[in-house]
């Protein structure tokens, strides 16, 4: 088919229509559209030249960022062909020298993540870095990613594992190397390439971490492009036309829920996470010193980024005061009335009513000195007693920094009434808590509370990730459909293994 286009002085003739007629082009397909806004470059009219010079310069920008896509996916493609037939064995060896290779840089990533982000603290980020990294491998070394996954000789059916191909995953400004990595292991454990896109505050710590990849990768005799490292996450559109692109095989994405949201409605496959918001209830039976110092433990972690971690304290009314004195023997300042008006006039935005953004995953200690708050001791996390009566974004939602709200139930009908409602405020599906030494107790907290993990007696930061408990070694956390994702599962190397079923007809 030939088209030919009309003189730049005919043109003026053509319909009102054609300027948004021009734009549905340049939107569908920007390489004829740039073209032909060239071409009216010098019509007459000037609702055209107008229109005209608007598309040029977007559109120019436009088919960059189509052109770097397709190459980056191109590159993707090539490379997850020639790894996909590596033998376990010598793909084993490769993660090894992938997550060693990042535990020895763990120290001089997370000083980097710290200084570019401005958020959590450089020791804990080296105990993440390092969890990330070598736990990680050591829950993937001799597992099957590719081949024969399990027989069953009595139902006569095989499993048998292959890649999904091209992975896409988005990386949080609260963690951006150990996701990266993690992501990294999981993805080539079963064969798959990744491209991995870096929060815009990540940027440099993100081309830090890609060039440990990179290196590791080159050594191993593996294409280079098996792992490649956006750093302009600053302009969504170019994630979105990733997300979107046909040879883009699944989506992992960690993240805000609206980049959450853009993933599922992208139209690839996608796992997402959701926030935290966790609450933790302390019965009347629980050792409240152990609980205290768990709490304190966890939400102290990395300055409170863990969105896994304790947000919100739901006490059994009968050890309300031994417990907030076990809190303050452990590191927490527990506010008076008067200290927490000044907290909320401080540091919480009038507007949103959560925590100001520069307060963001800052030292209890920071946070304490700006709202002129002391305490005989080092203060590692804030405690604000609350009313559940009047729950707001702030006291009911999700805290990234260490602060949690305290609140106060008769009984235990009334905490697990607030726990449940805690969670459906924010955080449904992540992550719920218990301290009691009452299995039963136990037992009807984890079948009321709509969470993919129950942790009893621990802290949660830790805990929900598998560094202090026997859960699925991930930092990549599902909240089912309780919370919008696809999966409640700590997300592994098999939820990127498109799994086939060979099954033989029974006898009857």
């Amino acid at each position: 088919m030939i088209t030919t286009f009309a003189s730049p002085s005919a043109v003026d003739d053509m319909p009102a229509e054609l300027p948004a007629i021009l734009e549905q082009l340049a939107d569908s397909n920007p390489a004829i559209g740039l073209a032909l806004v060239r071409a009216l470059g010098g019509a007459d009219s000037p609702a055209l030249r107008q229109t005209s010079n608007r598309l040029m310069e977007a559109l120019a920008t436009d088919l960059g960022v189509s052109l770097e896509v397709e190459t980056t996916v191109s590159r993707a493609l090539r490379a997850q062909e020639v790894f996909d037939n590596w033998p376990e064995e010598r793909v084993d060896a490769l993660l090894r020298d992938l997550a060693v290779a990042v535990a020895d840089r763990a120290e001089a990533l997370a000083i980097e993540a710290v200084r570019e982000t401005g958020m959590g603290n450089v020791a804990d980020k080296v105990r993440k870095n390092r969890f990330a990294s070598l736990a990680a491998y050591r829950s993937l070394v001799g597992k099957v990613g590719k081949g024969v996954l399990s027989v069953d000789q009595e139902r006569r059916v095989t499993e048998i594992a292959s890649a999904v191909g091209v992975v896409f995953g988005v990386v949080p400004v609260t963690n951006p190397v150990g996701t990266a990595i993690f992501k990294t292991l999981i993805a080539l454990k079963g064969r798959n390439a990744l491209i991995l896109s870096f929060h815009r505050r990540a940027v440099g710590v993100g081309r830090s971490v890609g060039a440990v990849i990179r290196q590791v990768l080159a050594a191993h005799g593996a294409p280079t492009d098996l792992v490649q490292c956006l750093t302009n996450r600053a302009d969504r559109a170019i994630t979105r036309r990733f997300m979107s692109h046909e040879k883009v095989s699944l989506i992992v994405a960690t993240g805000s829920a609206g980049l959450v949201r853009a993933a599922y409605s992208s139209g690839t496959p996608a796992i997402g996470v959701g926030p935290g918001n966790a609450p933790a209830l302390i019965c009347a039976d629980a050792d409240l010193e152990e609980a205290a110092r768990a709490i304190v433990e966890s939400k102290a972690f990395d300055n409170g980024l863990i969105c896994g971690a304790e947000h919100n304290l739901v006490v059994d009314d009968r050890v309300s005061a031994p417990f907030a004195d076990a809190l303050a023997r452990h590191g927490a300042a527990v506010l008076t009335a008067e200290e927490r008006g000044r907290f909320y006039k401080s540091v919480i935005d009038r507007k949103s009513r959560t925590l100001r953004r520069e307060m963001i995953g800052q030292l209890a200690d920071t946070i304490a000195a700006a709202v002129g708050i002391s305490r005989p001791y080092p203060i590692r996390v804030i405690v604000i007693p609350s009313d559940a009566a009047r729950l707001d974004p702030f006291s009911g939602g999700e805290k990234l920094a260490p602060v949690l709200s305290m609140f106060s139930a008769a009984g235990e009908d009334e905490a697990l009434r607030l726990c449940r409602t805690l969670l459906d405020e924010a955080g449904a599906g992540h992550t719920a808590v218990i301290h009691s030494t009452n299995p039963a107790r136990v037992d009807r907290f984890a079948r009321t509370m709509p969470a993919g993990r129950i942790l009893v007696n621990t802290q949660a930061a830790q805990g929900c990730c598998g560094m202090t408990t026997g859960l699925e070694c991930s930092i990549t956390l599902g909240c089912g459909t309780f919370g919008g994702n696809s999966t409640t599962d700590n997300v592994g190397y098999r939820h990127l293994l498109n799994i086939k079923r060979v099954a033989y007809g029974l006898e009857v």
